[in-house]
């Protein structure tokens, strides 16, 4: 369910990641979303009785066309978002197969290294998300 008690919404996301196709590093993709003009990590609504991770990984094919395989639970980000309360939870996942196409959501993608994902990320609660996915993929 999208707004339980408290009129919380609840979203969920991915930090979707893979290893270049050129040099093996790691790069994130972000997702260009042409009605806020903004660049962010893949996250959408939760659909009525959705899990999280289902959610998670739906809203993932939708704005990037490509699956994933889900790993670590990151860190769930809350704000106001136009003036309500949102619950985002998110998971590190890795790109396995897919194709993006254009839509009226999402125009773009771009596949960055981590240290210019963080700089083009528009939010900063986005940018403690490439951090923590980090930390999961290289543990100190």
């Amino acid at each position: 369910m999208t707004r339980p008690a408290g009129g919380v919404v609840l979203a969920a996301g991915c930090v979707l990641w893979r290893r270049s196709p050129f040099d093996g590093e790691l790069e994130i993709c972000l997702v260009h979303r042409p009605k806020y003009d903004d660049w962010s990590h893949p996250k959408g609504k939760l659909k009525r009785a959705e899990s999280p991770l289902d959610g998670a990984l739906r809203e993932v094919e939708e704005e990037t066309g490509h699956r994933c395989a889900p790993g670590a639970r990151l860190p769930t980000a809350r704000y106001l978002a136009q003036g309500r309360p949102k619950e985002v939870s998110y998971w590190a996942a890795e790109a396995t197969e897919g194709h993006f196409t254009p839509n009226a959501e999402v125009d773009r993608i771009i596949w960055l290294p981590p240290a210019a994902a963080r700089n083009r990320l528009t939010q900063p609660r986005d940018q403690q998300l490439v951090d923590a996915l980090l930390s999961v993929l290289n543990p100190a």
